[in-house]
């Protein structure tokens, strides 16, 4: 009867972590310590339960002592993994193509580089073929992206640029953006501060035309960063707030850790909604690059506000030997009314 009792606790309390696991928005946990970091790998924690079904299974056809628990435990571990698959699936394993640019079409290009580590070359070559019209670059020197700059100049694609840089020790601390110079004059808006950590760049048009631009890298979720990470997430989730915003870089959260801080049902953060789940590559992971894409972590986004249509999108996956430990990302937009 004990034994009984207590498989039934047991299980309860399986079902219940898993619940807590598979859907924290729930209960508002998807940026509580350790379910935030579980959650950035749904498709590591997915495989991670066939696994353990497997296990399970292989010791219920073994014991028939346990035949039961295990085959209870590994029941509700595969509703688990279904969860994350259809999420997952739901945000898009993957989809490169591309509608025909027009004039009033807009390239994003945005590469967390590791401090400089990709090379200016690869980084210019990558916005050159991408047509990049705005590129943003955390991790990226003031010296690295005029370097990139030059080379762009001279084939024919003038950038203006920006560097913010909260120390000149660690290359970590510096994030760059780039935009052509057809966009005209931007400034930078430092009335509305920036990242607690790291450096984000709220970029303006001087002439009032033109998207905001934001250049993002906030902290990653590290136990000693953790409540800064949080403050990073609600301060990029304020600064998207207009009819006219591109915001991109290195967020450090997934869609997920963003929940409860969009606007309305349509965007992610703030007033901007996610490129990547408009079209169909949600669930492509940009980091680490040691890891399989479909078992990375999004972490890595370009929004905008709606008045911007994606009209395409893809995670570069050909560069993952280039230095960097993330995957750049090369957004189209046209605008929403063309």
């Amino acid at each position: 009867m004990f034994r009984r009792v207590l498989a039934a606790v047991v299980l309860v309390a399986v079902a219940a972590t898993l619940l807590v696991l598979a859907w924290p928005q729930l209960f508002g946990l998807q940026r509580a310590f350790g379910i935030a970091h579980v959650i950035s790998f749904r498709a590591g924690a997915a495989l991670i339960a066939v696994g353990l079904i497997v296990i399970l299974t292989l010791l219920g056809l073994l014991s028939r002592t346990v035949r039961r628990f295990a085959s209870s435990l590994a029941l509700l571990l595969l509703v688990f993994a279904l969860v994350n698959a259809a999420v997952l699936g739901t945000r898009g394993f993957g989809d490169t193509s591309f509608e025909t640019p027009n004039d009033s079409s807009l390239t994003v290009l945005s590469w967390n580089t590791l401090g400089d580590e990709p090379g200016a070359a690869a980084v210019a070559k990558l916005a050159l073929d991408s047509g990049a019209d705005v590129l943003t670059l955390p991790e990226s020197t003031k010296e690295f992206s005029f370097e990139v700059a030059a080379i762009m100049k001279d084939a024919g694609r003038p950038m203006w640029l920006e560097t913010a840089a909260f120390d000149q020790i660690s290359k970590s601390r510096s994030t760059s953006v780039l935009w052509s110079a057809d966009l005209g004059e931007y400034t930078i808006d430092e009335t509305v501060g920036a990242t607690s950590v790291l450096p984000s760049l709220v970029m303006r048009p001087d002439d009032g035309d033109g998207p905001v631009i934001i250049a993002v890298h906030a902290v990653a979720p590290l136990p000693v960063e953790f409540e800064n990470w949080r403050a990073d997430l609600a301060w990029l989730g304020d600064q998207c707030s207009g009819d006219n915003v591109i915001m991109a870089g290195d967020f450090n959260a997934t869609l997920d850790h963003m929940s409860g801080l969009q606007s309305t049902g349509s965007t992610n953060l703030g007033d901007c909604a996610d490129a990547g789940l408009a079209s169909g590559n949600g669930a492509v992971g940009t980091w680490p690059t040691t890891l399989p894409a479909l078992l990375g972590s999004p972490i890595d986004h370009v929004m905008a506000t709606e008045n911007w249509r994606v009209a395409g999108m893809r995670v570069v996956q050909d560069l993952d030997t280039a230095g960097s430990d993330h995957r750049p990302l090369v957004v189209t937009y046209t605008p929403a009314d063309g």
